[in-house]
């Protein structure tokens, strides 16, 4: 699968990119770095993103030819 990118942004894979993208926009993840920080816990947010792109993935467009 090709990676392709937009304004300089990946597109998402899938419902845990989107959500990753939400996160960052709202600043809930700085929020969650620095608790992250502070507790010493890792806050599982690689793993969730990876099961949710794979539970939920979005269909890549097929390409137009001329």
């Amino acid at each position: 699968m090709s990676v392709r990118y937009y304004r300089g942004h990946r597109k998402s894979r899938g419902l845990g990119d989107t959500i990753e993208k939400m996160a960052q926009a709202t600043g809930i993840s700085k929020v969650v770095d620095t608790v992250t920080k502070v507790t010493g816990k890792d806050c599982g947010c690689k793993n969730r993103k990876k099961k949710l792109n794979q539970a939920f993935p979005y269909k890549e467009k097929a390409q137009k030819t001329r």
